[in-house]
This record gives structure tokens, C-alpha cells and sequence, in this order.
């Protein structure tokens, strides 16, 4: 897969980040397509509608934490790799995240260098919902 043809899920109620990712990326040379959503349960739907080749996820959503989606999305069988971008930089906000299966937790903002080129290495792994031929089939009643 080029980079070009990426396609990646944003989740964040940020509109500013939406933007500066979109930004960053087209600026890289990575570009792609870029769907944002606002919440967990909107990324979730769209998680199970189209195959995306990485989300990256805000810890603090409106409807749930950045941790409890990617839990869940790892829970159904989905190995999209999911990248964090938060200001909830504790070591506690990040052993969460990856013992939830996140594959990267970059800081806002200590990690702007970083950014592009860990979303180009996620990216060259290839990886997508589809890799199992598994779908996340419902929103849980617990979520």
C-alpha cells in the first residue's frame, strides 16, 4: 500500500487537531483519506462499516475514554493499529492505552516531530480491519 492511499480514522472533538493532523499529513507527503468523528460510538460505526489502515484517538472523548474504545475495538478482533495523540501524558494515561492494545501514544504537543513519521511506520505495517475477515458486528450494551 502507498501512503497516499491510506485511509485513516481521526476521533477527537477537536476541531483544531482535526485540522493540524490534516495539515501535517498532506504536508508529509503521507496524505490519504482522513474521516474525523467526534466520539467512541461514532468511530465504532465507522470501524465496522469501512476498513481504515489506522485510527488515531484523542484519550479524552465526549462519550467514553480514547482506552475503552480501542478496548473495545481490540475485544472484537479488529487489529487496526491505533495510535494515541493526547495531552493526558501521565505514565498512568499511557500504561492504560497500550495494555488496551494501543500500538503508539504520542504527547500533544511534546511530539509534533514525531508525528508523521509514526504515522508513516504504523502505516507500512499494513494492517486493516479486514486482515482477519473479522467486522465488529454491534455496539455492546455495556459500552
Amino acid at each position: 500500500m502507498k501512503l497516499s492511499d491510506a485511509h485513516i480514522l481521526c476521533v477527537d472533538d477537536d476541531t483544531s487537531t482535526i485540522n493540524w493532523i490534516r495539515i501535517v499529513l498532506n504536508g508529509s507527503k503521507i496524505g490519504g483519506s482522513i474521516t474525523s468523528v467526534k466520539t467512541g460510538r461514532e468511530a465504532f460505526t465507522l470501524l465496522n462499516q469501512r476498513g481504515f489502515d489506522l485510527c488515531i484517538v484523542e484519550y479524552a472523548l465526549p462519550d467514553m475514554s480514547g482506552v475503552q474504545l480501542c478496548s473495545l475495538v481490540r475485544h472484537m478482533g479488529c487489529d487496526v493499529p491505533f495510535m494515541f495523540f493526547s495531552a493526558m501524558n501521565r505514565p498512568i494515561d499511557i500504561e492504560k492505552a497500550r495494555a488496551a492494545g494501543a500500538d503508539e501514544y504520542l504527547s500533544k504537543p511534546d511530539d509534533l516531530d514525531q508525528f508523521a513519521m509514526t504515522v508513516a511506520r504504523l502505516l507500512s505495517r499494513g494492517r486493516s480491519i479486514y486482515t482477519l475477515n473479522t467486522r465488529l458486528t454491534e455496539w455492546p450494551k455495556a459500552a
